[in-house]
């Protein structure tokens, strides 16, 4: 049988490890719906007047960097600079050449999206932002 000091344990126990949910989990449900909306996005009059993008909007906000990413490997590895998009329509493979011709206010386009999802893209190590090329 064990002794009152054991039981008594126990309690204590169990008062701590609830003590240490409520903290860990705190951050959680303590903002739970007060999520930021996704910022809107100014597009440029000539994106406007395009009315198409290298692919689909939905497609180009999930899988832009990929692209990219792809485009940059082709053109540099492979000397191929045409990027054929699934309706297929020909691009130049080409960020300052294709996407920065539309999307010129990096302030507003592309940086909304980058700072509202926290993350730092490396385009700018060696593209110039567009704004200062005039």
């Amino acid at each position: 049988m064990p002794n009152n000091q054991t039981m008594y344990d126990k309690g204590k126990v169990v008062v701590g490890l609830c003590i240490f949910v409520i903290l860990v989990t705190f951050p959680v449900w303590y903002n739970l719906g007060k999520a930021a909306p996704a910022p809107e996005l100014v597009l440029s009059d000539k994106a406007k007047a395009a009315k198409e993008c290298v692919e689909e909007t939905s497609y180009m906000k999930a899988e832009h960097m990929q692209i990219l990413d792809v485009w940059r490997d082709t053109v540099v590895r492979d000397a191929k600079r045409v990027y054929v998009n699934s309706k297929g329509k020909e691009y130049e493979m080409s960020l300052s050449n294709t996407c920065l011709d539309c999307h010129v206010e990096k302030a507003q386009f592309c940086d909304k999206c980058h700072d509202y999802a926290s993350v730092t893209p490396y385009c700018w190590d060696c593209h110039i932002d567009p704004k200062e090329m005039k």
